[in-house]
């Protein structure tokens, strides 16, 4: 089959909030020619299946996932982006250039940016090394969104969900509308503080409790648990729900030798949303799984200047020095530094902990030399972001060596 070879000015992978903001902002900007692929039938990605509120932010008010969604789109193709729905990017023909695949046929098409916004996924049960058989009615969170608001599916009667982020509320409601009971959540973390709202929901959280098998064989009888201090016991049910844990989607990334940083498994990236290859920009939740869906976009929206200005210079910067973290901190986004000037979005770095911090003290250090030192006021917890304000970036040096960042 012939393939047909095309040019436009900006390649949007991934038609999520994220790269409809980029859209959004290129072609309002005045970008003549900026294509949006997404492999699904539908743009608008995570919060197309998500029905509870609190999408959006103050700005254009709180909704439903699936209106955010549909406001989204309607904002890129409104401002001039081309939206395709359906097209699958099968890999990389040469720099900038990516092959796709769609109803249409087989295409190459080379861009003078590409923006990779592929975003993030729930860690299914086979990768959390669960054991025990493959029954019937194991969801992560997005599969049971699909199979509850989109196909109509009959679920089950009662349910464990295990997990201890916002996504897991989530993943309650969603059983709520079902009508399944929720038997209990189940973390192997601490308890937090403050600790996620679980009242409502009618069911314990059992914290510092692992997960260690399921069983049932057509149809899943329980989940077996243990105990910190040892004693086991299954939970009875007929539905599991793996929630949290997310992995950036960066197998296109990776295939086209953009680097990785080792904290977010997400493309390598500085303040303005520029990756290690030249012309490649990565944005929203590839980059650091997982912020809001009004974040992404906010990024997608802020990436757009960088991005023009790549595009009217042609420069990209080298020799950018890595920002890396100490334990318990598990990873710092951005993670390069960017040409002087550039500030990250909000003007502040985002960072994850892999234990709780009461009140942590923040230091960044480079070639020995202290940029920064200050006592947070409020918590830090596992599985939530929290800020490193970006003040001091005047005072790091372009051109020295990595700026390391300690917690304690």
């Amino acid at each position: 089959m012939t393939r047909r070879e095309r040019t436009v000015d900006v390649l949007i992978v991934g038609a999520g909030p994220a790269g409809l903001g980029a859209a959004t902002g290129l072609a309002a900007s005045g970008v003549p020619r900026v294509e949006v692929l997404e492999r699904e039938q539908s743009a608008g990605g995570i919060p197309r299946h998500c029905h509870h509120g609190g999408f959006g932010d103050r700005t254009d008010g709180r909704t439903s996932g699936p209106e955010y969604a549909r406001r989204c789109t309607a904002a890129a193709t409104r401002a001039g982006a081309v939206l395709r729905t359906g097209i699958t990017v099968t890999g990389w023909a040469g720099p900038r250039t990516l092959d796709t695949t769609g109803p249409g046929g087989l295409e190459r098409i080379t861009a003078h940016a590409v923006v990779l916004a592929t975003g993030a996924r729930e860690r299914p049960r086979s990768a959390r090394l669960v054991p025990g058989t493959r029954p019937a009615g194991v969801y992560t969170t997005g599969e049971l969104q699909r199979a509850v608001h989109i196909h109509h599916q009959t679920i089950g009667t009662r349910a464990v969900i295990v997990g201890d982020e916002a996504v897991s509320i989530a993943a309650a409601g969603t059983l709520r509308a079902a009508g399944v009971e929720l038997v209990a959540r189940v973390t192997d973390r601490p308890p937090a503080f403050p600790p996620m709202p679980v009242s409502r929901h009618g069911a314990p959280l059992l914290t510092r409790t692992t997960v260690t098998a399921l069983t049932g064989r057509t149809r899943l009888t329980g989940v077996a648990v243990r105990h910190q201090d040892g004693r086991t016991t299954t939970l009875r049910c007929d539905t599991v729900v793996f929630t949290g844990d997310w992995i950036p989607d960066h197998e296109l990334a990776r295939r086209g030798d953009v680097p990785l940083d080792p904290g977010t498994r997400g493309p390598a990236y500085d303040t303005g949303y520029r990756t290690g290859v030249p012309g490649v920009f990565a944005v929203g939740n590839l980059l650091h799984a997982v912020e809001s869906a009004a974040t992404a976009a906010a990024e997608g929206r802020a990436l757009a200047a960088s991005v023009r200005r790549h595009l009217g210079t042609g420069i990209w910067p080298a020799g950018r020095p890595a920002l890396a973290v100490d334990a318990p901190l598990e990873w710092i986004a951005p993670n390069l530094l960017g040409p002087e000037g550039d500030r990250p979005l909000n003007d502040r770095f985002v960072l994850r902990t892999a234990r709780q911090l009461t009140a942590p003290l923040l230091v960044a250090r480079q070639d020995g030399r202290e940029l920064y030192r200050r006592r947070l006021l409020r918590p830090a917890r596992p599985g939530r972001p929290f800020h490193l304000p970006a003040d001091w970036l005047d005072r790091a040096d372009p051109h020295g060596g990595t700026v390391r960042i300690s917690a304690r």
